[in-house]
């Protein structure tokens, strides 16, 4: 029988693997003949030419019966038919290395010697063919990413399906992959046996190559099979927010399923089966996982180039924070000097969107500085720019640890722009106000600011301190409520509680002095019917005037709204009501008495319940004529 012969075992291989199968019988002599001989000059031990011939003819017993061009040979694995005979085919091909070896230095003319060279041929044949049917037949028990592919289920004909898996369907599939403990023990131990005896004699090339080809199908169909895509930056530009969203969450998912399981999975497995050759381990690993791992650190990057939408930072921050993770066991798994680009991709996408994200950050603060609009928020309610910078702040306290991490990066923020007495609170174990702190207050502080210069629009003071009243409020609630108490503190908390009380104050005192100047001082020494009547009446207007101004006014916190009533209520219904009874009397023979005195100390509540509703004027008018028509008096 030829041994050029293609067997019928390898009809149906691939042809780049077939050429790979046949050697030359130079080959062979001159691969053993690199060896050292085991028997050197200081043991003086000699095998006889005689017991080295039935080496041979021993190991040919048991190879020929595996040869895959005979005509006996029947298609099955010797590995898998019977495992001792596979063992004593590995030993037999070790004595026949040490005959030929002996006869190679002491009678090279020997028959026996090409007949040793024919069967040599005949077992690599063999054991290259039994690594790649070991490879092959078991990829499920050596691929962990091959249940996860079955998991999925396959394509679905529903014409509901969504293109994208969901994330919960992602994360139960990835449950199912068990990585190296559900990886063949017979398997892996065959494909280590095999490997060892090929190259140990010079057929490492070939080991090799069937090892890649095959493993990288494996480990490409596990990528294919997790949904990772190839895009460009053109693709993620056009794609609308809410579909690049799904595709970073499914990015994420399996990214940890491939780092953790695909890759961690296959340098395990590269590891066991060439445990003695790191240059190999690392030319197998290189070579089957490198392209797909960087394709897939590489998306980060592309989203960098296309997307710096404010809205888009928070999906940035999820992408830096997978990556950041995972970057011990990127730099674990691909240690190896060929696998370094993949290494420097992940840092590459890393710094990347920490850069991204920051300038948003950046953008976010000049936005706010930038604000140039001159129109005043109507009757001095919560202005749009602090809804829409507390949303978004708050919104930031939620990735306080991975932000911390971005903005300590930033050299920039080595150096705060508050000064040191700004926080008693927070602090971290060194003593010092944590980054992130620093950075929100910061962001705050430049909303606060802003909003003085908003303030200074109203032409009524007392309008402007309810707008500032107002406005900072709603910050220290929005604090007070999110993440941002605990990265801000308590003492910030009351701090600013503080300065709306006194924001409170101003209001007060601006809005209603011509009230309570319009009532005589307790000092005052005799007041006559006259200058009663005056009081009283300076006390209308003054009193309908605010009344009227001040139910157009809004305070949206009822919280606020209440304390604001209750307090201008404490400091003048008791102040009316002592001028009330005491000068009522000395008007009791006027006539037109009720239009003369048109409030009692009783109505003065049920009026000022009726402020900071946001009310017309035209509504308060009305409701006011309501009143005074009711007390049967026609108002002014």
């Amino acid at each position: 029988m030829m041994l050029s012969e293609t067997p019928k075992k390898y009809k149906n291989m691939p042809s780049r693997l077939m050429s790979s199968l046949f050697f030359s019988s130079s080959k062979t002599l001159s691969s053993l003949s690199s060896f050292p001989s085991p028997h050197t000059p200081s043991t003086h031990i000699r095998f006889s030419e005689t017991m080295m011939e039935e080496n041979i003819e021993n190991a040919e017993s048991i190879i020929s019966k595996w040869d895959l061009n005979s005509s006996s040979y029947k298609a099955t694995s010797l590995f898998q038919q019977n495992r001792k005979e596979a063992q004593e085919f590995l030993k037999s091909v070790k004595d026949l290395r040490r005959a030929m070896h002996f006869l190679i230095s002491e009678n090279s003319t020997s028959k026996k010697l090409i007949l040793a060279q024919n069967l040599m041929q005949i077992a690599m044949k063999r054991l290259e063919n039994e690594f790649y049917q070991i490879l092959s037949k078991n990829r499920d028990h050596l691929d962990p990413e091959s249940e996860f592919g079955r998991s999925l289920g396959g394509s679905s004909n529903s014409d509901d399906e969504d293109d994208v898996q969901s994330k919960d369907e992602l994360e139960i599939a990835g449950d199912s992959i068990t990585e190296v403990d559900r990886v063949s023990e017979l398997a892996m131990t065959d494909l280590k046996s095999i490997a060892e005896c090929m190259i140990s004699l010079g057929y490492g090339k070939e080991c090799v190559k069937i090892y890649k080809i095959i493993r990288k199908s494996i480990v490409e169909e596990g990528l294919y099979h997790l949904g990772i895509e190839k895009f460009r930056s053109s693709q993620i530009h056009k794609m609308n927010r809410e579909d690049l969203g799904q595709i970073i969450k499914k990015w994420i998912t399996v990214t940890k399923i491939a780092v953790k399981m695909l890759f961690f999975g296959e340098i395990v497995l590269c590891n066991h089966v060439f445990p003695k050759c790191e240059k190999i381990r690392e030319s197998c690993f290189s070579g089957i996982t490198k392209e797909g791992a960087f394709r897939l650190f590489r998306f980060p990057e592309l989203i960098t180039k296309s997307r710096h939408l404010q809205e888009e930072v928070f999906q940035l921050m999820e992408l830096y924070e997978a990556v950041f993770e995972l970057k011990p066991e990127i730099e674990f798994i691909f240690d190896f000097e060929s696998t370094k680009v993949v290494k420097l991709q992940a840092h590459s996408s890393l710094v990347k969107l920490g850069d991204s994200i920051r300038t948003i950050l950046s953008k976010f603060e000049s936005t706010i500085q930038k604000d140039s609009s001159r129109t005043p928020v109507f009757r001095g309610g919560i202005h749009p720019l602090t809804q829409s910078a507390m949303t978004f702040i708050s919104s930031l306290a939620d990735y306080s640890g991975i932000l911390s991490s971005i903005i300590v990066d930033n050299p920039q923020a080595r150096t705060s722009p508050l000064p040191e007495s700004y926080f008693e609170s927070p602090t971290s174990g060194n003593g010092s106000t944590p980054a992130v702190s620093v950075h929100l207050a910061w962001l705050i502080l430049v909303l606060l600011c802003k909003l003085d210069n908003k303030a200074e629009l109203y032409k009524d003071v007392s309008l402007s301190y309810l707008f500032l009243a107002n406005n900072l409020h709603f910050i220290v609630e929005k604090v007070r409520s999110t993440n941002l108490k605990y990265l801000l503190g308590h003492d910030w908390v009351l701090k600013h509680t503080k300065k709306v009380k006194q924001y409170a104050s101003n209001y007060e005192s601006m809005a209603w002095t011509k009230v309570f100047s319009s009532l005589p001082e307790k000092n005052t020494l005799a007041i006559t019917p006259e200058m009663a009547k005056e009081c009283f009446m300076r006390f209308n207007v003054t009193f309908e005037e605010a009344y009227r101004k001040q139910t157009s006014w809004v305070v949206q916190d009822g919280k606020l709204r209440d304390q604001l009533k209750v307090s201008i209520a404490k400091k003048l219904v008791p102040e009316y009501r002592e001028f009330y009874d005491m000068y009522l009397a000395m008007l009791t023979g006027e006539k037109n008495l009720e239009l003369l005195v048109r409030f009692s100390p009783d109505d003065l509540g049920n009026y000022l319940s009726d402020l900071f509703h946001g009310t017309s004027t035209s509504g308060s008018s009305t409701l006011s004529s309501s009143l005074f028509q009711s007390q049967g008096c026609i108002p002014r």
